[in-house]
This record gives structure tokens, sequence and C-alpha cells, in this order.
């Protein structure tokens, strides 16, 4: 029988080789799955396997019916999505703690765990907005991955070949690696900072830069963003308090996704009321281009989108206005009306539903 990989449990037989890509099997045929097996099956990415109708142990196999949809042509099922971007941050973070005890950051180790990402976030579409729900535990990791894999989605919808939204996109990731060599204390502090505190958080987009300064296989300009992403057009930013002539069109992406990802972790909205949010406060220290591309880049991926309304009922998305990001109209799916959000206030997305 033939399954998706996250029905199995320890004990299901595998009938079939699990061929990775070159060639040679992940898992061979006969082999009876434990839970490091389905591990394995899930970090590379394998959707389907065939296994036999009974377990190992002679009792009948009953996979847990799945409300996983047709996938559409080039786009990644929720599910796989968020196993590769757990994966993906699991990875990051034992680089993390390399740097936390000392080593050089060595940029191709890193281009090797999040370029397999950023490419899958080229056509995902929505899901990459909602990162941080997929989260096991929301720290410096989390939003490293979750930042890069923005500015690289951002930078790919606003027209730049692909190696450069590679380089925006690690750019992203690495803008905060300085972390690593912060107290635990502050990197996790909740409370109010001290003047000293606050300072050490201004000087980080240098001490970041300083760490990747000497590095190959990345461009100057991605270190640059890596230097300027707290800069702010009006000059209200940090660490330099540079003006908009000044700062990179790599640095404006970076600064934009780095904001919606804050706005998100802090606010603990959904992703359209915090589109709304940027639409309607006007955020103008940010590249007006960059931050409308942003949010259109949002609409176009959230029609025919599954969500749960505020009123403890579902629907799909069938329209987006531009002008109201945060108000879609939505048809119900109980009674398939359609309803306007823009028209009932009170009425709110709590929830995007993948599957």
């Amino acid at each position: 029988m033939r399954v998706e990989s996250s029905q199995l449990i320890p004990g299901c037989v595998l009938l079939k080789d699990v061929i990775g890509k070159t060639n040679n099997p992940i898992v061979p045929e006969q082999t009876v799955l434990t839970d490091e097996h389905i591990t394995i099956l899930h970090k590379f990415l394998v959707e389907m396997v065939d296994v036999s109708p009974k377990l190992a142990g002679g009792e009948p196999f009953r996979p847990e019916l799945t409300d996983r949809k047709q996938d559409v042509p080039g786009q990644t099922s929720g599910g796989t999505f968020a196993a590769h971007y757990q994966n993906t941050v699991a990875d990051y973070k034992q680089l993390f703690e390399k740097w936390q005890n000392g080593a050089v950051i060595d940029i191709p180790e890193v281009r090797q765990i999040l370029i397999p990402f950023f490419e899958n976030v080229e056509t995902v579409g929505l899901p990459v907005y909602t990162l941080n729900q997929y989260a096991a535990e929301k720290n410096t990791c989390d939003r490293s991955v979750s930042v890069g894999a923005l500015a690289a989605f951002l930078a790919q919808r606003l027209g730049y070949e692909k190696g450069e939204w590679l380089q925006i996109g690690l750019a992203g990731s690495l803008s905060d690696c300085s972390m690593a060599k912060w107290d635990d204390t502050l990197v996790t502090k909740n409370g109010s900072l001290s003047f000293l505190q606050w300072e050490m958080i201004k000087k980080h987009p240098i001490r970041s830069y300083r760490m990747i300064e000497k590095a190959p296989a990345i461009s100057q300009a991605a270190k640059l963003a890596v230097l300027q992403h707290h800069e702010r057009l009006d000059g209200s930013g940090y660490p330099f308090g540079l003006t908009s002539e000044k700062i990179h069109t790599y640095s404006r992406i970076i600064a934009v996704c780095d904001m919606y990802y804050s706005l998100m972790f802090e606010r603990k909205q959904s992703a359209f009321d915090v589109i709304g949010k940027l639409k309607d406060e006007q955020f103008t220290t940010f590249d007006q281009h960059v931050l409308k591309a942003f949010i259109t880049s949002f609409a176009i991926v959230s029609v025919n989108t599954k969500v749960r309304l505020s009123i403890n009922r579902t629907g799909e998305i069938v329209f987006m206005d531009e002008q109201h990001p945060a108000h879609p109209i939505v048809k119900l799916d109980d009674s398939h009306d359609i309803l306007p959000l823009r028209n009932h206030r009170d009425v709110h997305i709590e929830a995007i539903l993948h599957h």
C-alpha cells in the first residue's frame, strides 16, 4: 500500500527501496521502520512510500487519514514544507552553536543548509509568510531562517536573478549571526533593556558584518546588507543613522522582512492582520516600493487559501483587494455564501489552513 511519509509509524515494513538523488537507497526495502528511519525520510522530504498492509508484529497497519489536498503543480504541500523548515532550523541551530563555541562562519556550510530551503520557498506561496507557526521553539535560529526565506522570496518577486535573490536570502539569515556571541539572557530577554543592553543591540549589525567580512561565497552587497539591515530611510535607524541615498537595496528588502517577522512574533497576530497594519500604518521609514511588493505578493499568493474565521467557520479566499489586504472576500465552506470581510470588520482571519 502506498502512503504518505507523515502517516508512517514504527513497525511499518517497506516494500520498495526509497531511492535518493544518488540512486542509492535512503532506506532499503524490507526495513522495519523505527522513529529514526521516519525522521530520515522526513529530512529527505520523501512524500510517499510503499509499505506492507501489516506491521512487523503481524497486526494490520491502518494509516490515519490526512487532509492532504491535491498538490498545485510547482507547489510544495504544507506538511512537507513545514518539515523542511523545521529541519533547516535544526541544522542551522547546530551551526549557531558552533559559532557560540568560537568557530568561524563557514559560508559554504551555511549555503548547503539554507539554499535548498530558499529554492523551496521560490514556489511555495503563502506558507512563507507564516513560517512562525511551524517553529518548534521561537528563537534566534527560527528568526534567522524565516527572515532569510522571506527576503529570498521577496527579492525573487521583485525580479532579481536567482543568484542575487539567494545572496539576499543568505544576508537575511546571517544578519543576526553575532547573537551567537551574546549572553543568553539578552537573546531571550522579554523585559525592558538597560542602556548598555540597548547599546549592544544597536551594535549587533556591525558585529555580524565582522563575522562574515572576509568570508568567500557571499557577495559584498550581501555583506553590506547585513551591516545596514536596521538602517531606516529617514536616518532613524542604527548603527550609523544612514539616510536613503546610502542604504543598499538589499538592506531595504531585509529591513521589511525583519520588521514583518518582528510584528508577527511580538503581536502574535495572523499574517492578514500584520499585513493590514503594514498597509494602514504607512511605515514611511521603509522603502515604499519594497513594502508594496511585499504586500502585493501576499495578496497574490493568498487567493484560493483555506482559512478559519473568528466566527468559528472556515472558507476559501476568492478575492484579495491590495488596498485592504487584511479583509479579503471569503467563500464559506458550509453555506457557500460570499463574505466580504471589509464589510464585516468584527470578523477576522484566525488561522491559515494549509491542507
